[in-house]
């Protein structure tokens, strides 16, 4: 796999550079809630510029449904962007003069850099492509997704791993290649459903699995507990018992909430009370672990030598039941082990909490990827880097 480091050795003055970005950060209107994804990619799009690199940046923001849609543009994004490098970041279609950096409007804006046909993908990437003398892939959230700003116009020029993704996919080995153990994995969010597959490959694997969050209820009515009105997914009752004698039959200690905070409805000022776990009020719901699971987690982390975290234990965005979030990602920054944050909430969590992001091995800007890879699926722009 050539690097960034060889693109720049080779030397980038004059040359036009595409850099696939992952550049998809949350918006409050036009304004940027969370902007580590644009820090991230910071250092990779400034070594090409301090090489005299012709930069154009190809990114994505949101979901358009393959059409201009203003509230999905990248302008705010290139604002920003130009904060951080010191220079001014112009929307605009082709690469500008020797050390610039041009940002091409959201590449989903075009319904082909997300369809299902080959012939249209390829299509629009043969567009990007002649826009371009070389192609660095650094936006980690994507290499899943086997689209043509990620995996086709690879194919089409000479292709360099950014330092972002080397960064990234250096980490996903760590956890499943060469890893230490106690390995303990910390897995909340909303569905169990979207993590299905990542749950299966994962009880071949770790030690110790820890379960929050919105996925923890239907773990609790699969034990026979009522849940109240907590988020419950009734279709996957059958699977998660399934998960529950795996992890039995396996010797992994798979560790549920023992207390909640029960609210009286979805809200940031809803009346709580503390429950234990399998007495949760009818009219009552789980907004978040409680303080003995807090407990519980935290010594559950404490001797461990490797750990993954992906989701928040709460509705972290509410205060009153960001505490158990909070909970865990302080037991990581005090922990001695490899500790990964694996993107998405958790990552935005970690910000909005205050919490040090230095106090964690690694803060992943690509949750979804992270995800593929621990459930043994293949990451479609890694694997055409490789070619």
């Amino acid at each position: 796999m050539k690097t960034l480091s060889d693109l720049i050795a080779e030397g980038v003055s004059g040359r036009r550079v595409l850099v696939r970005a992952d550049l998809n950060v949350p918006l409050d209107g036009d304004k940027i809630t969370d902007d580590g994804r644009v820090r991230a990619s910071v250092p990779t799009l400034k070594a090409l510029l301090d090489g005299g690199a012709r930069v154009l940046v190809a990114a994505h923001l949101g979901r358009p449904k393959g059409e201009p849609d203003p509230k999905f543009s990248l302008a705010p994004v290139a604002v920003r962007l130009g904060e951080l490098l010191g220079r001014t970041v112009e929307l605009g279609t082709e690469a500008g003069a020797d050390g610039t950096v041009t940002l091409l409007e959201n590449i989903r804006f075009d319904p082909r850099e997300t369809s299902k046909v080959d012939a249209e993908r390829e299509a629009f990437a043969d567009e990007l492509a002649a826009k371009a003398d070389a192609f660095v892939s650094d936006g980690f959230g994507v290499v899943h997704r086997k689209q043509a700003s990620v995996y086709d116009v690879a194919k089409k020029l000479p292709h360099y791993a950014g330092g972002l993704v080397l960064a990234e996919v250096e980490v996903l080995h760590k956890l499943t290649e060469d890893l230490q153990r106690p390995y303990v994995v910390v897995l909340g969010g909303a569905k169990v459903s979207d993590k299905l597959g990542v749950i299966a490959n994962l009880l071949t694997k770790v030690d110790r699995l820890l379960i929050g969050g919105g996925m923890a209820y239907t773990f609790l009515k699969a034990q026979g507990h009522e849940v109240g009105g907590s988020l419950l997914q009734s279709d996957q009752l059958e699977q998660v018992s399934g998960f529950l004698a795996e992890a039995e039959r396996r010797g992994v200690e798979l560790v549920l909430p023992v207390d909640v905070l029960a609210a009286t409805h979805f809200a940031a000022d809803a009346e709580f009370e503390v429950v234990k776990a399998d007495a949760i009020p009818a009219d009552r719901q789980g907004l978040d672990i409680g303080p003995e699971t807090r407990e519980l987690f935290a010594a559950k982390l404490a001797d461990a030598k490797t750990v993954f975290w992906n989701g928040p234990m709460g509705v972290f965005e509410f205060d009153a039941f960001a505490g158990g979030t909070r909970a865990v990602a302080e037991a990581l920054v005090k922990s001695d082990a490899f500790t990964v944050v694996g993107g998405g909430d958790s990552a935005a969590a970690v910000r909005a909490l205050g919490l040090p992001e230095d106090g964690f091995s690694h803060i992943s800007t690509g949750g979804g990827a992270s995800l593929e890879f621990l459930e043994g699926k293949e990451l479609p722009g890694v694997s055409v880097l490789e070619d």
